[in-house]
Order: structure tokens, then C-alpha cells, then sequence
């Protein structure tokens, strides 16, 4: 598994196609965590297989999407040790009314990953 920061941008289109099916989804998903106070930094892992991070949201097909979602927070990133310093993810985070936070993980790329939400 490659964790490279540059995302290629043919591999960003991939993301992002599948990202816009579910992003209505996502966004309520995101902002029931937020309203419920579970956590204020959501995070939905994406990838094609199942893995151990979050609750599945969104499994492939369902949305005729072709990835995997599910629901997280920075939180059990932390537990596990997958975020280093919780105050540099927080610095970093974007507004989660604009932006949807992924965590994407692929052979090609794993990595956290800001995508704009669709404007209506």
C-alpha cells in the first residue's frame, strides 16, 4: 500500500464520481455525528474491501456506487493509532458542512482525502 500525498488526478476523478452517488448520504451521516455530539470530525472510510474502521454506511452497489462507505470519527483514528497528533488533524480538518472528509484506502493510494459536497 502506497500512501502517497499527491493524488493523481485521473485516481481523484475515480473518487469523486462515486463520491457524488452517496453524497447526500454521507453529508446527513455527517451531520447527525456532529448534531448527536459523538464527535465534531467525521471521517468515512472508502475502499472496495471490507476493513475494520467505522460502521458500514453504504456497501458497493447499493446506490449504484462502486465503493464501500463507512461511518467514523477522528476519535477511533486515534485509538488506533492512525492519527499521530489529534491537534494537527484538527488544524487540518475543513469545514464539514462544505467539505467530507475520506479516508480512502486502495492499493493505489491511502490517505485522507477533502471533497467538496455537490451544490444542488
Amino acid at each position: 500500500m502506497q500512501n502517497d500525498p499527491e493524488l493523481n488526478p485521473k485516481y481523484l476523478g475515480k473518487i469523486s464520481s462515486d463520491f457524488v452517488k452517496i453524497s447526500e448520504t454521507i453529508k446527513e451521516a455527517s451531520y447527525a455525528i456532529r448534531k448527536q455530539e459523538f464527535s465534531e470530525y467525521p471521517v468515512f472510510a472508502m475502499c472496495q474491501i471490507d476493513q475494520p474502521i467505522g460502521q458500514l454506511l453504504v456497501d458497493i452497489g447499493q446506490i449504484e456506487n462502486e465503493w464501500k462507505y463507512f461511518a467514523s470519527m477522528m476519535e477511533e483514528f486515534t485509538q488506533r493509532g492512525l492519527i499521530a497528533e489529534e491537534k494537527v488533524f484538527k488544524e487540518n480538518y475543513k469545514d464539514p458542512d462544505e467539505f467530507c472528509c475520506l479516508f480512502v484506502i486502495d492499493e493505489q493510494f491511502t490517505n485522507f482525502v477533502f471533497v467538496p459536497y455537490p451544490i444542488d
